[in-house]
């Protein structure tokens, strides 16, 4: 209200000082005389201010006129002029609008909305950098891969957007299955921006397929340095991966260099079976067999496995079963209560006749966790022990419809492996496949018992085989071999 009060008073004031002006003039005597070639032109004083000022005004447009006539050739002539920002400005408000349309489109999956709205900004803005970006997208979106290719490849040549353009065209060649580029795209873009962990997965994945165990490896470390992979899962890793390098190397013939690698990825990852079973298999070639026996002992501590059991019989093939037993009985001790111990025992106690022995060493087993493996070794020690047929028969006809015992499974897509792999050959999932019970299956191989009790049963050979395949239908051939591929007392 103040302001108000001050704002009118000022204006009062200025009309009281020009009406006192315009009276002293018009009271004033004498004023201007103009002569010029014969005129003459004589003015008061009130008319001669009123000229001036007059004068003065035209003299203000004059000048903006010429102003505006200089500013209008030079937006002809292509300078910046008020007059081009002015249109500047109304041009890149429009080029937002339309890249924000775009963006919104995009957002909403309207594919060819936000190209439109893309390519319009580009056309407004000449901002290649911003427009490119959203056209690219759009063209995926859209599903029109040539134009999103066209669109990466011009990312590529501006420093600020040439991850993002070789980033776009990784993910389009991948899609087109061509590995190789890919491989060398991907490559690039983790050289550009190394940090990157999509751009490491990818990397990784795809050395991994081409079996470039050393680039898998430097990445690998690069994860860990830049932090987007846990310690103690590179740790694992590495130890996958320096098995497969012995592996491959082993193929090869070089076999202490496949060693040195295989004695690395055991020490990176002790429980890892695979790897103490070529470390252990390698000093059993150079006659290391107390190092061999240790590396193996080392890994049923953490992970009993009837694979390393085979390793550890293969140790000594000729040895008698008694003396086979009492070494086993070091190996296993300690892990007493674990199910593979229990059903491993029982095994060596069937093959030296004593079925007793081994039915104490099997314990509730086949009751409390009955497995297929379980159900068919009672079944043997329930022949053994002399009981009829139709006993033997019900335990078998229960193994048949009886968990699985645990197998090479990709924890990603549930593929079945017969030997460990580093990546699923089915899903390529890196460091997926672990040893686990697959799922209820209702194909089981009728004919196991007599596998068994004809590989197992030595020192009783007059047990007469119990069934035949015709009695419970065509076998599984695939499971009629787990147990015999898993035993570890192969002669």
């Amino acid at each position: 209200m103040l302001w108000s009060l001050i704002k009118i008073l000022s204006f009062v004031a200025m009309v009281m000082l020009i009406s006192f002006g315009a009276g002293r003039l018009m009271e004033a005597k004498g004023g201007v005389t103009i002569q010029y070639s014969g005129f003459e032109l004589s003015f008061g004083a009130l008319q001669a201010a009123l000229l001036v000022l007059g004068l003065l005004i035209s003299l203000w447009l004059f000048l903006k006129l010429l102003g505006l006539l200089i500013a209008l050739l030079r937006f002809i002539n292509g300078d910046e002029t008020a007059l081009s920002r002015y249109f500047d400005r109304n041009r890149e408000r429009r080029g937002f609008e339309a890249l924000s349309d775009g963006l919104m489109a995009l957002a909403s999956g309207e594919g060819r909305d936000a190209m439109a709205k893309a390519k319009k900004a580009d056309r407004l803005l000449n901002r290649p950098d911003l427009t490119n970006l959203i056209v690219a997208q759009a063209a995926v979106a859209n599903g029109d891969r040539q134009t999103a290719k066209a669109t990466y490849k011009k990312l590529l040549k501006d420093h600020k957007t040439r991850f993002v353009g070789t980033y776009g065209l990784l993910q389009q060649h991948l899609q087109d299955g061509d590995t190789e580029l890919a491989l060398k795209l991907a490559e690039h873009a983790f050289a550009l921006k190394p940090k990157h962990g999509e751009t490491q997965d990818v990397l990784l994945k795809l050395q991994a397929s081409q079996k470039d165990w050393h680039g898998v490896r430097a990445t690998l470390t690069a994860k860990l340095k830049h932090g987007t992979l846990p310690k103690d899962v590179h740790k694992r890793r590495d130890a996958v991966f320096a098995l497969s390098q012995a592996r491959d190397l082993r193929a090869e013939g070089k076999l202490q260099k496949a060693q040195s690698y295989a004695v690395e990825a055991n020490k990176l990852a002790p429980s890892l079976v695979p790897a103490a079973l070529m470390a252990a298999e390698g000093h059993r070639e150079q006659n290391n067999g107390k190092q061999a026996s240790r590396i193996l002992r080392a890994a049923w501590q953490l992970a009993p496995h009837p694979e390393l059991a085979s390793g550890f019989a293969a140790l000594a093939p000729d040895e008698e079963p008694t003396a086979r037993l009492k070494r086993f009985e070091q190996f296993t001790k300690g892990t007493d209560s674990h199910p593979e111990t229990k059903m491993l025992m029982a095994e060596l106690y069937v093959a030296l006749a004593d079925f007793e022995a081994a039915r104490r060493a099997l314990g509730e087993l086949a009751k409390t966790d009955p497995t297929m493996r379980a159900l068919t070794i009672l079944a043997a020690i329930e022949r053994g022990d002399g009981a009829d047929d139709q006993s033997v028969r019900q335990l078998l006809t229960q193994a048949i419809s009886a968990q699985r015992d645990p197998q090479w499974i990709c924890e990603n897509c549930g593929h079945v492996d017969h030997d460990w792999e580093p990546v699923c050959l089915n899903c390529e999932a890196i460091d997926s496949i672990a040893w686990k019970r697959p799922p209820m299956s209702e194909a089981v191989s009728p004919d196991m018992l007599p596998l068994i009790v004809g590989h197992m049963a030595q020192g009783a050979t007059n047990l007469p085989p119990l069934l035949k395949p015709e009695d419970l239908g065509q076998p599984d051939q695939k499971a009629a071999k787990e147990f015999t591929d898993r035993a570890p007392l192969k002669e």
